[in-house]
């Protein structure tokens, strides 16, 4: 059989009716790790440990519904028919841009909130956000919820256990590992933003870097994927990576000339 063989069962666990699946263990693995890293960062920004600690469940609950909500609507043909599949997170489905957006706003509501600087906040949190992602995409690999299409490349995922998510048609069919290549993108992202982190100032230009280079990346490897297009040929993530881009860029020149004038006006005075 071509290609590197998948045959793991979704579900780690089986007790009589009780079942828990590998992605909720990996996910929960993932957030784990995301706030003991973004407890260390904090130590770094100036930020305590009860601050990170009460700004956890905010955006955690709004990243899971956020990602939800995301996924549920790009394939709302199938959700539409099955209502009550829109519950069952346990067996995958979560988008990263509906995490980073709902995430992204209860973040912004608790910044409010605290009078905190939502974008010191933010900065704090994209070292462990990326781990987090890193971490977060070796459920993908086990349940099938996020390949690409059908290759012939000798790296390619083959899916054979009849509880994987794969598209139709494509059990058994080499396809591309498109969690890996999110991975690999994503510690080239790491790699920047523990380099950026030292020189960059300004609260806020961390994350928006962030954004800007997953965008980059997003946009380019959705092209393996296989799911509905929404205009121009475009997959509703690559439309979302089009506008985080713009976005992210327009923001980060904005903040760099802002500095930039800050800092002639207090040389002037």
């Amino acid at each position: 059989m071509n290609g590197i063989v998948i045959n793991i069962d979704p579900m780690a666990l089986h007790i009589g009716h009780f079942m828990v699946s590998w992605y909720s263990i990996i996910v929960i693995l993932a957030i784990i790790a995301a706030v003991a890293i973004s407890l260390k960062e904090g130590k770094r920004k100036g930020i305590s440990t009860e601050v990170i600690y009460s700004l956890v469940p905010w955006v955690l609950i709004g990243g899971i519904v956020g990602a939800r909500l995301f996924h549920v609507i790009d394939r709302w043909e199938y959700y539409a028919g099955n209502p009550l599949q829109i519950f069952a997170l346990w067996q995958g489905g979560l988008a990263i841009w509906g995490a980073l957006a709902g995430g992204g706003l209860a973040a912004v509501i608790f910044a409010r909130l605290k009078q905190l600087s939502f974008g010191r906040l933010a900065d704090t949190l994209v070292p462990g956000l990326l781990v987090a992602q890193i971490i977060g995409r070796f459920a993908c690999i086990i349940d099938g919820d996020a390949v690409g299409g059908a290759t012939t490349l000798p790296w390619g995922f083959t899916y054979i256990n009849p509880g994987a998510m794969v598209p139709a048609g494509l059990l058994g069919v080499p396809v591309h590992p498109y969690p890996v290549y999110d991975q690999l993108w994503n510690l080239v992202g790491l790699a920047i933003a523990l380099k950026l982190r030292r020189h960059l100032k300004t609260d806020g230009l961390l994350f928006l870097s962030y954004l800007s280079i997953y965008a980059v990346g997003r946009f380019v490897f959705t092209f393996v994927r296989q799911e509905k297009i929404w205009f121009w040929g475009l997959q509703e993530a690559q439309v979302i990576a089009i506008a985080i881009l713009l976005t992210s860029v327009t923001a980060i020149v904005y903040l760099c000339r802002k500095t930039r004038t800050n800092i002639t006006t207090e040389a002037s005075s």
